[in-house]
């Protein structure tokens, strides 16, 4: 099971807010998940990111791939 560390778009329509979960590969972008990590509000300035940094080190160390922005997201955090 190829475990992805990745972005679920929650909010409106044209208000996007995301969780930051971890998901296996294959299942769809808001579908199950496994463990939540944080979220991501894009609609602020500036950006409010909150991550769980226990949570996504202990992902990391265990295989989890972020996505491109996610991996962005953990370097801004200081979690990466």
């Amino acid at each position: 099971m190829a475990v992805r560390i990745r972005l679920r778009r929650m909010g409106a329509k044209k208000r996007p807010f995301y969780r930051i979960v971890v998901a296996d590969s294959r299942t769809p972008r808001d579908g199950r998940f496994i463990d939540e990590l944080g979220y991501y509000n894009p609609l602020v300035e500036p950006a409010d990111v909150k991550v769980d940094a226990d949570k996504a080190k202990k992902w990391l160390e265990n295989g989890a791939q972020p996505s491109d922005t996610v991996r962005y997201l953990l370097k801004s955090q200081g979690i990466l």
